[in-house]
């Protein structure tokens, strides 16, 4: 692997705290999210990544108001995610103090959206959140995997792969893929889907849902990613950024 690998935490926020639940119910509160950037980055995050998963009008301004204080203390790049509709809103994120910015359920009601803001920001700060799943019941996508929206509760139908491949085509500079099988159940990353988008993308590809033990890191980078992403076992002390880099680093890895 050419580039060093990073980790990244990620804090989901809800009305302005962190929250974190299994397979996004039963969600718990984990804290403030400026304090716990501020010690995720004194632990040596190399990014940290919100995503609004209360995304309405107000949680907007909400968010905007957290990225702001959060700029202020931190110093490693940070993405926001969660109720970007427009290339106005991705504007105002950046302002703000983000760096990267995310998108999900707008790009997949309009794709046009992901070349819209690469065009003006720059494919650099532009994330593609894809919330994947595999297939059950009737439906069925050639990969096996479908894209899932409203934090993985409402299917798509649209393959996972092709619409990870398509991002990447209109414009797309990184792949975040979330496993919603595997999300906030320490179970490890879905590794037989990390392998098949990254056979299919060369945009840097986030692995993120399940991680549970270092082991996991490790096997997440040996299936194809280029940065690895967790928050529950951060939050709730199970593990640190740092024995999570030196296990990394113990298999062999290049770490940033």
């Amino acid at each position: 692997m050419s580039v060093a690998l990073r980790v990244i935490a990620c804090l989901d926020v809800d009305a302005g705290r962190v929250v974190k639940g299994v397979n996004f119910a039963g969600l718990r509160d984990a804290g403030d999210p400026v304090e716990l950037a501020r010690r995720y980055d004194a632990e040596g995050a190399d990014e940290i990544t919100f995503l609004d998963v209360s995304a309405s009008a107000d949680g907007r301004a909400t968010m905007i108001e957290v990225v702001g204080r959060t700029a202020d203390e931190v110093f490693v790049p940070l993405t926001v995610g969660g109720g970007v509709r427009a290339v106005a809103d991705v504007d105002r994120m950046l302002r703000a103090g983000a760096d990267k910015v995310g998108v999900n359920t707008a790009a997949i009601a309009r794709p046009e959206l992901i070349g819209e803001i690469a065009e003006r920001f720059g494919s650099q700060v532009l994330v593609l959140s894809v919330d994947a799943r595999r297939v059950t019941g009737s439906t069925r996508t050639d990969s096996g995997y479908e894209v899932t929206t409203h934090g993985g509760r409402r299917g798509t139908g649209i393959d996972a792969v092709g619409w990870a491949r398509r991002g990447a085509e209109l414009g797309a500079g990184e792949i975040l893929l979330n496993s919603m099988d595997a999300d906030g159940t320490t179970a490890g990353f879905d590794l037989a889907m990390l392998a098949d988008v990254r056979r299919e993308v060369k945009v840097p590809l986030i692995a993120s849902g399940g991680a549970g033990t270092p082991e996991h890191f490790v096997q997440a980078a040996r299936a194809g990613a280029d940065a690895v992403l967790a928050a529950s076992v951060f939050h709730f002390g199970t593990l640190t950024i740092g024995q999570v880099k030196d296990a990394l680093r113990a298999a062999g890895l290049t770490v940033r």
